[in-house]
């Protein structure tokens, strides 16, 4: 497939962060949900395909993979279909470092996408939920969304960040590939593997995790759900909204802007801006 030059590559990012910057405020806000909502969606998907293969630790990788295989539709959705996701919005720090933006621009780009992220992936898990579809499989559907989500508010904080670090510098190695790349398919390829990779590792995404823990939020209402999910009620009492904000999305942010920001966006600029 015709793929750009890194140097190119970063040429390209720069130029749409400008772009991202300068983005009226209705079309953000709308993008940042579409976003939100396609992120959402892939999660629900994956959870759907991998849930019994999740529930039985014998085949609990093969789950992952799975699930990883399906999520990658996610950042298709987004990048693709034209939407503001705020881990791939963390490569934008190249173009305020090249003064092609301020910061302060950046910055709001960054909160509002965040919010408009949020309000889309806790819209879908809703829905899920609201439909009937968390009962799935028996209810077991409704089981494994609440142990995962219980699994994700009880993290250590060092360790949610790490984690977080991991998932969005495959995320935004997924966006930095598919702005290089030159034709759909090849677009499409540069999204899979970096993403089924993060999935398939257990790497804690945050808009991801706008979709996951509030769906384990709405799914632990439901006596059934709790009662197969086997979680005990000390690990399920962490599952609530300020659970959710403070023991996962906090860290977990910080680790997704040091991924994507630092270790993709710094890194290749540090490395390639003498060759621009």
């Amino acid at each position: 497939m015709n793929h750009l030059k890194p140097s190119e590559t970063l040429e390209v990012l720069m130029n749409g962060a400008k772009a991202k910057a300068d983005m009226p405020l209705k079309k953000m806000i709308i993008f940042g949900i579409f976003a939100g909502a396609f992120i959402a969606f892939a999660g629900a998907g994956a959870n759907m395909g991998s849930f019994n293969l999740l529930a039985n630790p014998e085949t609990f990788g093969l789950g992952k993979i799975l699930s990883g295989t399906i999520f990658t539709v996610g950042l298709m959705l987004v990048v693709l279909g034209g939407a503001e996701l705020f881990t791939g919005n963390t490569t934008m720090l190249a173009a305020a470092i090249d003064k092609r933006i301020t910061f302060s621009s950046m910055l709001k780009n960054w909160v509002i996408v965040y919010i408009c992220n949020f309000i889309g992936g806790v819209l879908i898990a809703f829905m899920i939920y609201y439909s009937g579809g968390l009962n799935a499989g028996d209810g077991w559907l409704g089981a494994i969304t609440v142990k995962i989500a219980s699994g994700k508010v009880n993290m250590g904080f060092g360790q949610a960040l790490v984690s977080g670090i991991m998932c969005n510098w495959l995320v935004c190695m997924a966006v930095w590939l598919s702005t290089g790349a030159q034709t759909t398919t090849g677009k499409i390829f540069s999204i899979f593997f970096p993403i089924w990779l993060f999935v398939t590792a257990g790497f804690e995404h945050s808009v991801a995790n706008m979709f996951f823990i509030p769906a384990g939020i709405f799914a632990s209402t439901n006596e059934l759900f709790t009662a197969l999910s086997g979680v005990s009620a000390e690990v399920l009492a962490n599952l609530t909204w300020s659970g959710m904000l403070i023991n996962n999305l906090l860290p977990v942010t910080i680790g997704n802007i040091v991924g994507g920001a630092i270790c993709v966006a710094v890194g290749y600029y540090a490395a390639l801006k003498s060759e621009k």
